[in-house]
């Protein structure tokens, strides 16, 4: 809808600034946020969940890309200019108010919704990581999120690198993380002090036979002293040392050299 006012204005209008209590850093490029909505493919009619949507800039570019957008925004500052969106696209748009890591997002929009956020920084990893680590098949059909860019970097990082460790593990042992789009600070209002970059996740087929629980015991023993080889850092989980020997994994490597299906093997081979 071209009708729609500059979002300078609407933010201006509203009195609204970026809280930094929230993690929020409003983006207002209209051209970004529509290479953004684009990410997930064609969205005519699909269902979309927004978190943190702020004064509605890519909330915008959604419905304009044919969304059906639930949108949960905890600041009531930005409520009345989303209502504007709201009116601007009749039947279209849903906004609740409250805290996304309170709200049970499946029950919300059912199975099959793309979800496509700017996260605010200090909640971002933490819905990230709740979103992958769902029952699978995930109810979610892709994840378009906004990060900082050392986060994104952590969630693709490949083995050896220094950003490499759980959080890369667990998005990349049933799913594929891409970076999609490096977005360089001075998008925002106010531009923060880092970098960010949009990632793309697609889920993928689970390994069978492995167990979430173990692959996370077995990371978080490894990467919380990821210095050290694996014969010590693993030493206090259970059969661990005789799994690696079983599926062939060196116990003098470290953590870091450790590849996402060698992981799998090991959770699997612990049962």
């Amino acid at each position: 809808m071209s009708g729609l006012p500059p979002l300078r204005e609407v933010i201006a209008r509203h009195g609204l600034t970026a809280s930094k209590a929230l993690g929020q850093n409003f983006l207002l490029d209209g051209q970004l946020l529509a290479r953004i909505a684009a990410i997930p493919g064609d969205l005519t009619d699909a269902e979309v969940l927004e978190i943190g949507p702020g004064p509605g800039g890519l909330t915008r570019a959604l419905l304009q890309a044919g969304a059906r957008v639930t949108a949960i925004e905890r600041d009531r500052r930005c409520l009345p200019a989303l209502a504007e969106l709201d009116t601007a696209f009749p039947g279209k748009l849903r906004v609740i108010e409250g805290d996304a890591l309170a709200i049970d997002h499946r029950a919300l929009v059912g199975a099959g919704a793309h979800i496509v956020a700017n996260l605010p920084y200090n909640v971002g990893t933490a819905l990230a990581i709740g979103w992958l680590s769902a029952d699978w098949p995930p109810w979610w059909r892709s994840l378009t999120l906004m990060f900082q860019r050392e986060v994104a970097e952590r969630i693709v990082a490949a083995p050896g690198s220094e950003a490499y460790g759980r959080l890369a593990v667990l998005a990349q042992w049933r799913s594929r993380p891409r970076i999609a789009l490096p977005v360089h600070r001075s998008a925002f209002t106010p531009p923060p002090k880092v970098m960010s970059a949009v990632v793309a996740i697609l889920p993928a087929e689970a390994p069978e036979g492995v167990r979430l629980s173990v692959l996370e015991t077995l990371t978080a023993a490894a990467f919380g002293q990821r210095r050290k080889m694996l014969r010590q850092s693993l030493k206090g989980v259970p059969g661990a040392l005789a799994a690696c020997a079983a599926v062939g994994i060196d116990e003098t490597r470290r953590a870091e050299t450790v590849r996402a299906e060698e992981w799998v093997a090991l959770a699997r081979a612990l049962g």
